[in-house]
């Protein structure tokens, strides 16, 4: 089932059916700016460290608070991904990236609906940490915790008993990766906090411009320095799409045209301009890079001529991701959908892939809108409102506009997932009862339990449906019931563009032309 292409489905099954028949655009609408405010609750959910005096998550405590020790360096602070504990570098710079993203396109969005403070804190918690993890213009802890440990056990982050052991890369033990998508998040980050804190944007584009060197001179794969990532997030893409991801933001933070000039010389020879590909993600980045420099294209009129015609490359490539989520290529190459319509790209945490897809459509859509063009594919050409339709229908899938009628963001609307896969939502908080709570404790007296989580995770997008539409709501089912950070970062943007659409209407497609 993996990374399956969609053929087409010959009928709607009879429930699809009725859920789209009885759905009217007025019943289907969402509160957007209540989905908006709960996401950045999750960010606080997913705080390690000494937490601050106005975390309005209560059931949590301080917790990794001797992160680092035993190497002599502080590492407090920082997010946990998802249901475990192990501070995974990789996957959190790439939250930070999106997150910042989803500001610097709809900051004014964010600042109406009375956000933005929760944004810049959500964003500054996990730059702060970077910033720490940064000893040496060439030396990055990447990884604090161990995951074959943290799983043997289901405990509180409070009660944690598993290795705290740090793991770092350097000149000697390089790990492009996550240096360069480091240097992503805090390039990007620096240009949000440009108007709001300009001394710390400055500061944070000092280490994005040093990451990103050290990326670069001391080129490696990170899980084979950091050989205990492997088993959770290992780089099947290589680094070649995060440095070029790096050098674009790092373009958008300066203006110094020698990082633009790095992502156009090497454009072909480190795919940006070669790969076609249907999945945006924590791993690869070039669906990203590609619409970015498509944003430069079209926002940019000033642009050398020697950058226009590579970043058409770049374009031409962006389309592509663009059209096989709309289903408008040719030959098979579309990304397939749920019966109910849902992007699928794989079964574990498949809404990663979604909320990634709607917000670079919705993006993109934007870019389409302000230079007056249309989306050119295969299967004939889209506009903006077209694209922008279709980003919304994901967006309200995931809210609870699906057969099933279940919002995937945990807290939101009457019907949503009560059994998240997440250790300290699924355990009694620290607060209400301080007793600790042993690795196999754990799972006898919580993990197993056949009741609701004590604690509700709002805020958080789990990982979905099946490519039935199905969902089973077990604590054990972890590919569908366990959330991460970066399902949540690029609907900060969706949430908040559409809470500014509100009561507008977008002259797109219907419903029922998103099923296969």
């Amino acid at each position: 089932m993996d990374g399956g292409i969609c053929k087409g489905v010959l009928f709607v099954p009879f429930l699809v059916l009725l859920f789209l028949l009885s759905a009217s655009p007025a019943e289907a609408a969402f509160d957007y700016g209540e989905a908006l405010s709960k996401s950045f609750l999750y960010f606080e959910a997913q705080r390690s460290g000494h937490l601050p005096y106005n975390q309005r998550v209560a059931w949590r405590g301080h917790s990794g608070l001797t992160d680092g020790l035993e190497q002599g360096v502080d590492l407090v602070g920082g997010y946990y991904d998802a249901g475990d504990h192990v501070k995974f570098g990789l996957p959190m710079a790439f939250t930070i990236t999106l997150l910042s993203w989803s500001v610097l396109e709809y900051g004014d969005e964010v600042a109406a609906a009375g956000e933005l403070g929760h944004a810049l804190e959500a964003i500054k918690w996990g730059t702060d940490y970077f910033i720490k993890s940064h000893t040496d213009p060439n030396e990055f802890w990447a990884e604090v915790g161990e995951g074959g440990t943290d799983h043997d056990c289901w405990q509180r982050p409070e009660d944690m008993t598993t290795s705290r052991q740090a793991y770092k890369i350097d000149a000697d033990h390089p790990g492009s990766e996550v240096a360069a998508e480091t240097a992503a998040a805090m390039a990007a980050a620096s240009v949000v906090f440009k108007k709001y804190n300009p001394h710390y944007s400055h500061l944070l584009l000092h280490h994005a411009q040093q990451l990103f060197e050290f990326a670069d001179k001391y080129r490696g794969k990170y899980d084979n320095s950091v050989r205990v990532v492997k088993s959770f997030y290992p780089s099947v893409s290589g680094y070649l799409d995060e440095l070029l991801w790096a050098a674009l933001w790092l373009f958008q933070a300066t203006g110094i045209n020698d990082y633009l000039d790095y992502a156009v010389d090497n454009a072909d020879k480190f795919g940006g301009t070669g790969w076609a590909v249907s999945e945006f993600s924590w791993d690869i980045k070039y669906a990203g890079v590609q619409v970015l420099a498509s944003k430069l294209l079209m926002e940019r009129g000033d642009l050398q001529d020697k950058y226009k015609s590579k970043l058409e490359q770049y374009r031409s490539k962006a389309e592509f991701y663009l059209c096989s989520c709309l289903n408008k290529n040719n030959n098979g190459s579309n990304v397939r959908r749920t019966p109910g319509g849902l992007l699928f790209v794989r079964q574990w945490n498949n809404l990663q892939y979604v909320s990634g897809a709607a917000f670079l459509l919705t993006a993109f859509s934007d870019y389409l809108a302000k230079s007056n063009q249309e989306l050119h594919c295969p299967q004939g050409s889209m506009g903006p409102q077209e694209i922008l339709a279709f980003a919304k229908f994901q967006t309200d899938y995931i809210l609870g506009s699906n057969p099933l009628g279940l919002s995937y963001l945990v807290g939101f609307g009457p019907k949503y997932p009560k059994r998240v896969h997440h250790r300290a939502a699924s355990t009694i908080s620290y607060k209400e009862d301080k007793s600790f709570i042993g690795c196999a404790q754990g799972y006898d007296s919580w993990f197993g339990r056949q009741k609701d989580n004590p604690n509700v995770l709002i805020g958080a997008i789990v990982g979905g449906p099946n490519a039935k539409d199905e969902f089973r709501d077990k604590r054990g089912n972890y590919m569908q019931t366990e959330a991460c950070t970066y399902n949540t970062a690029p609907m900060v943007g969706l949430f908040a563009k559409f809470n500014q659409l509100e009561g507008k209407k977008i002259q797109g497609l219907q419903p029922q032309d998103f099923l296969t």
